[in-house]
């Protein structure tokens, strides 16, 4: 049998597919994604539940010219091997290969490059309204958006307006029954209760001859039907159709063929499985979301990655359960994402002092806020990425009220393959701007955990941020954690490296060797930004030959910038301070040690400009300060 796959130019072509020949392509797509994960770990059972309902989109719509927006992104790998990109597939999450995302830059077919969930409604309707205000109303528009993110505040302010502007859209919700984890709340329970019928999707009444029935005498209490599955979305202005097998390529066509030149706003409900046609994943979607490279020798599945120390994210959910178990006042909050930040152990053996919002960042800082002004001390776990969706939450709710919520920003700084949606590299920033947080970075292992205890007793607010990486140990004596106070490893005469989290090794390391090179260069353990040990840091700049600050986040408001602004109040001369961060631009997908190097904050880059540095500032072997 040919391969259709390889021969797929354009998805245009798919308009010619006969049914036979898109199951066949459905079976070829799931074999490359497969192929993936031989190599690396990518988004997986997210992507084999979409595979039919991508090509039956392709299959109706021209998305060279209508609009196709999927939510999230994470699915959009089926997109990618039939709109040209097939060739370079095995590329996809290394240096210069695809985006594991949608990316504009690889072709049109992408509209946006997405990596947070919600917001597919909110830009299809304004890509809708603006194709009307151009004179491009032929165009078509379509949001797929899934069941775990339907709860985020943005898609109900996106759906009541569009209810209410009545432009031409159609939102494919993709109920699978999942978040990334196991979807939570009340619109959950009510989509747990989508009838399980045959029938095809147009056989439900619609709403107008629903009101002209309910308008008839009401029939005995014992034969009166229940309410039709829907009627919420519809009295928001919506036409809901469904539920339809997202995964019968000959009713989803049909259905899609029917629905092209109907007007207003539509939901169509389909019916997915997260892992369709690769048993493993469908019976362990939360396993398969992004697994560790794998071989599958149609028995089972043969891990192919090699095991690595703990990460962070171990030290801190191990730090988080200690804590809840010492003090019965620390509550747990994530958003989807417990198994992310591992705190299973809390979730099951702590249930009525965990909670799960959904991806509602916004509310769930709101909510902490509550917890805390009642007395409790909440600890909000929520990838850095992803908090800055409660940026006016942090403000308004917590900030301003000055309560004792601690923020556990995981996966801080570069996150390697999952690229510029999601480094945390901002966090410090937005957090420091804001009265009365305390801002802190672990520089290993070892600190994490007296971060953690010291956040939960603090009286205000704490933010907390490491990376994605494995946590390192600086053998030493670990200095008491006090408020505003730096460690200082040791005191260079020539220099002093200041470094601010995770790359503390790193900047160890480097001033062991300018040390046996004959330059007295010291280390400072910032732990801080705010409050900043300011007469640490400051007598550094004051006696020091040089300075330089290191961060894994961005350098625009940073911590070098808190070091900077120090200094320039205490009217120091900064001419030797350097700044070691992330750019003022988007850094792109790659490993994350190959980030590391591009930016110069790897080993080798840390010390070529600490060289550097030294040399403008005229110390050598022969003229070393020390």
């Amino acid at each position: 049998m040919d391969h259709l796959l390889s021969r797929l130019v354009t998805p245009l072509e798919l308009h010619d597919y006969s049914l036979d020949e898109l199951r066949q392509l459905a079976g070829e797509i799931r074999d490359e994604l497969r192929g993936i994960l031989r190599l690396r770990s990518a988004h997986f059972a997210s992507n084999l539940g979409v595979v039919e309902l991508c090509l039956a989109l392709h299959s109706v719509y021209d998305f060279s010219r209508d609009r196709l927006i999927w939510d999230t992104g994470h699915q959009i790998y089926p997109q990618k091997l039939i709109t040209g990109r097939y060739p370079m597939i095995h590329s996809i999450r290394t240096k210069g290969g695809l985006m594991g995302f949608p990316n504009p830059e690889e072709s049109p077919y992408d509209l946006f490059m997405t990596g947070h969930a919600g917001c597919s409604i909110s830009t299809a309707l304004g890509l809708r309204a603006g194709d009307e205000l151009q004179g491009r109303g032929e165009r078509r528009t379509v949001a797929v958006i899934g069941d775990g993110a339907m709860p985020s505040g943005i898609v109900f302010e996106a759906l009541n307006n569009a209810g209410a502007l009545k432009k031409n859209l159609l939102v494919v919700l993709n109920d699978n029954q999942m978040s990334i984890c196991p979807r939570v709340g009340s619109l959950a329970a009510y989509l747990d209760k989508t009838p399980k019928t045959d029938y095809p999707y147009g056989l439900r009444r619609s709403k107008r001859e629903r009101e002209a029935a309910e308008a008839q005498p009401a029939p005995p209490a014992e034969r009166r039907a229940p309410k039709p599955f829907g009627v919420p979305f519809e009295e928001l202005g919506w036409r809901y159709i469904g539920p339809v097998d997202g995964h019968n390529l000959e009713m989803l066509t049909k259905c899609f063929r029917d629905l092209a030149p109907a007007g207003g706003p539509i939901l169509l409900h389909c019916m997915t499985k997260k892992g369709q046609g690769f048993e493993p994943a469908a019976s362990d979607p939360v396993k398969f979301h992004a697994p560790s490279q794998f071989e599958w020798n149609g028995k089972e599945v043969i891990p192919l990655a090699k095991g690595s120390q703990a990460a962070y994210t171990h030290v801190a959910s191990d730090a988080i359960y200690d804590v809840m178990q010492r003090n019965d006042k620390v509550v747990a909050i994530v958003a989807a994402m417990c198994e992310g930040n591992r705190l299973q152990k809390v979730r099951t053996e702590m249930p009525d002092r965990f909670f799960d919002t959904g991806i509602c960042e916004s509310h769930a800082v709101a909510f902490a806020a509550g917890l805390a002004k009642s007395g409790q001390r909440p600890i909000v776990a929520i990838y850095s990425t992803f908090m800055q969706r409660s940026y006016d939450q942090l403000f308004q709710e917590v900030s301003l009220q000055n309560l004792p919520v601690t923020l556990c920003m995981d996966r801080a700084g570069l996150v390697g393959p999952d690229g510029p949606t999601h480094h945390g590299s901002f966090d410090t920033v937005y957090v420091r701007s804001l009265p009365n947080f305390t801002v802190m970075s672990p520089g290993d292992a070892l600190d994490l955990p007296l971060m953690i205890d010291f956040a939960t007793t603090h009286p205000g607010p704490t933010a907390i941020r490491y990376p994605k990486e494995q946590a390192e140990r600086v053998e030493r004596e670990v200095q008491p954690l006090e408020l505003g106070r730096a460690e200082t490893l040791h005191w260079g005469a020539d220099g002093m490296l200041i470094a601010y989290g995770s790359s503390l090794s790193t900047c160890v390391r480097v001033a062991e060797r300018l040390r046996g090179e004959g330059l007295d260069v010291g280390v400072i353990n910032a732990r801080f930004a705010k409050p900043l040990d300011e007469e640490t840091i400051l007598r550094a700049v004051s006696e020091c030959g040089f300075v330089m600050t290191v961060e894994e986040g961005t350098l625009a408001g940073g911590f070098g910038s808190a070091v900077l602004e120090a200094a320039n109040e205490a009217q120091l001369d900064v001419r030797r301070l350097r700044r070691l961060g992330l750019p003022d631009r988007y850094v792109l997908h790659a490993e994350r040690e190959e980030q590391l190097q591009e930016l110069g904050l790897d080993e080798a880059g840390i010390y070529r400009q600490a060289c550097g540095l030294a040399q403008l500032c005229g110390l050598n072997r022969e003229h070393s300060r020390a």
